[in-house]
Formats: C-alpha cells, sequence, structure tokens
C-alpha cells in the first residue's frame, strides 16, 4: 500500500510553498526518518522526513508552488 507525501504546514500562517529540491530522483528507494525533500515557504528553507521506506514516485517538481495539504509524491 503506497503512502502519500503531503506538503506540510511549517509555520501558522502558511499557506503555500514550494520544493526546493529532491533528495531522491522518481524511482529511487528511500527510508523513513530520511530527508525527502527541501521545503521552501516564507523566505525560510526546512527538510522534510520521509514517513515510510520504499520506492519514491513523484507528482510535484521542484519550483512548482503548491497548496499545503497537497499530495507532493507516494512512497510504495
Amino acid at each position: 500500500m503506497a503512502t502519500d507525501i503531503i506538503f506540510p504546514k511549517i509555520g501558522f500562517s502558511m499557506t503555500e510553498g514550494q520544493i526546493a529540491e529532491w533528495s531522491y530522483a522518481d524511482g529511487e528507494q528511500v527510508t523513513e526518518g530520511e530527508t525527502l525533500f527541501l521545503l521552501e515557504a516564507d523566505k525560510s528553507t526546512n527538510e522534510v522526513e520521509a514517513p515510510a521506506s520504499g520506492t519514491l514516485s513523484i507528482k510535484v517538481q521542484p519550483g512548482e508552488t503548491v497548496q499545503v495539504g497537497t499530495i507532493v509524491g507516494t512512497i510504495g
């Protein structure tokens, strides 16, 4: 069963942001707890950890602005 990767809310007033870069390529194996991508919002950059282990499937490319709660990829 696949695990959705949800674009998180980092700050109280945050409504959207961007993925600065993925730490892994589409189709690569990821491990739960490792840095999955860098999130840019409100002039800050934060690391987001993988919520599960498995194969990464990227749905949102770096530089695209997305709303908090958007599914940006899956781990299956």
